[in-house]
């Protein structure tokens, strides 16, 4: 996690909330400072003036999941609940992730579906498996079963799917990518 700092977008600063930084760090012990983990990782620059212009003023942590067992994403989840609960203020948690990679879009969208499925279930674990049983290639599964079991520990009883598309449905092509462009 990054726990001090701001981030700059065209919309300005969005400021790193260390004191939630440091009741995360207290709740799951596995949590460890590392801006750098941030350095490669876009996903807050697409995100961040969207919520700058929905929200306004806040503070947020930015936490960037690698790869990892299920136990510690678990205990990352039941970390980021925990710390969630404690607060004074509603929060808003949110995994990012892009969906299946580099497959023919009919391929894609049936891996897709099984991984969604999973995550409308409110089920981490059966997510965790279907990824690793069907050879999913969704980069950030890690966030989305410990936002899952976080949603869980937090009460939540349902999910729903606002929209699904892939990159066919704004590009066109539906076959599956030169074999330079597929991942190692």
């Amino acid at each position: 996690m990054m726990s001090e700092g701001a981030w700059l977008t065209p919309l300005g600063e969005a400021a790193v909330d260390a004191e939630l930084g440091r009741a995360l760090r207290k709740a799951c012990p596995l949590v460890s400072e590392d801006s750098a983990a941030h350095a490669e990782e876009h996903s807050l620059e697409v995100q961040l003036p969207f919520l700058q212009r929905w929200v306004g003023g806040f503070t947020f942590l930015p936490v960037s999941i690698g790869v990892g067992g299920y136990a510690a994403l678990e205990s990352l989840g039941r970390g980021v609940a925990q710390t969630v609960a404690a607060q004074a203020e509603p929060s808003l948690i949110i995994a990012s992730s892009d969906m299946n990679h580099y497959e023919a879009d009919g391929i894609t969208r049936v891996k897709d579906r099984k991984a969604i499925d999973r995550i409308l279930a409110l089920d981490p674990q059966g997510l965790y498996d279907v990824l690793r049983r069907e050879d999913i290639s969704m980069c950030g599964y890690g966030p989305t079963v410990a936002l899952l079991t976080a949603a869980k520990e937090l009460g939540a009883k349902f999910a729903e799917l606002v929209k699904y598309a892939t990159s066919a449905d704004t590009g066109g092509d539906r076959a599956a990518l030169p074999s330079d462009f597929r991942r190692p």
